[in-house]
């Protein structure tokens, strides 16, 4: 079973050519072995995002997506090469329901039988109301999230969340991580809220197997020379349960070739989970 997630920065930017060789993702869906692909940052309603990825549905894939309340915000999707036995969207906040920023399925792949989340965190901003609000979806999602964990350790039924976090946990999760201690994405309580999570059991299954290294990082800016020197930032997970975790077989980032060759400002992030 292979799991992708991946911001791409607007859909319907992204199924567009952006080079000359039209590498996109469109071409990527034709490309990937993956099994469930998490999105986030559609920026489409329903219809749109339908519409965008039409070549990939008439290939077979299953679609599940919670549109924005914003026009040009957010968006969060899920595509299976199986139909899903269940959806849900939103976290269980009310302020967040309509939002467009968390989505959960239920896929069975293989012999797997599992509970799937694309989530897209806010950017936050700190000392303005936009990191509070950040703060109250991160609260929200843990709170989702130990329910997920005790059905696990209840029932044995295994989960992943998959997304842009928009929080980069430690030293080794940011080029330039001196210059962003007073920024939001690395503030001191959004990365113990990552330990916190961590501490009861998730696992963060890219680091889990890039241990103690830098990166490796799935954004970098589309300005100066960023990706050209890999000045980036890992704030894209895939954190799964125990049982799941200790199934990965492989796990890493997507690193485009070269910049010319980027569809998105962020790199798919691929676990294979044996």
């Amino acid at each position: 079973m292979i799991v992708s997630t991946i911001n791409v920065n607007g859909i319907r930017a992204a199924v567009k050519q952006r080079s000359a060789d039209n590498h996109g993702l469109l071409r990527w869906f034709e490309e990937t072995s993956a099994d469930v692909v998490c999105l986030q940052e559609t920026r489409a309603d329903d219809d749109q995002l339908a519409d965008a990825l039409s070549p990939v549905l008439d290939g077979g894939w299953h679609l599940a997506s919670a549109q924005p309340h914003i026009k040009g915000r957010n968006g969060v999707a899920v595509l299976s090469r199986t139909p899903f036995d269940g959806i849900r969207t939103g976290c269980g906040a009310e302020e967040f329901a309509l939002h467009g920023r968390y989505l959960e399925v239920d896929v069975e792949v293989g012999t797997a039988d599992l509970t799937v989340a694309s989530v897209y965190f806010p950017t936050g901003e700190a000392g303005t109301d936009r990191q509070p609000e950040k703060e109250r979806f991160m609260a929200a999602v843990a709170g989702r999230m130990a329910a997920l964990m005790s059905r696990s350790v209840a029932a044995g039924r295994e989960s992943v969340l998959c997304g842009d976090w928009n929080i980069a946990h430690t030293e080794n999760d940011i080029k330039n991580w001196r210059g962003n201690i007073k920024k939001a994405g690395f503030l001191p309580q959004e990365r113990q809220w990552l330990t916190d999570l961590l501490a009861v059991g998730w696992v963060d299954v890219v680091r889990q197997k890039h241990p103690g290294t830098a990166g490796p990082y799935a954004w970098w800016s589309w300005r100066g020379r960023a990706f050209d020197n890999d000045a980036g930032w890992r704030i894209d997970y895939q954190l799964a349960t125990p049982g799941l975790a200790a199934r990965v077989a492989g796990a890493g980032t997507e690193r485009p070739a070269a910049y010319g060759l980027r569809w998105s400002d962020h790199a798919p992030v691929t676990v294979h989970y044996a």
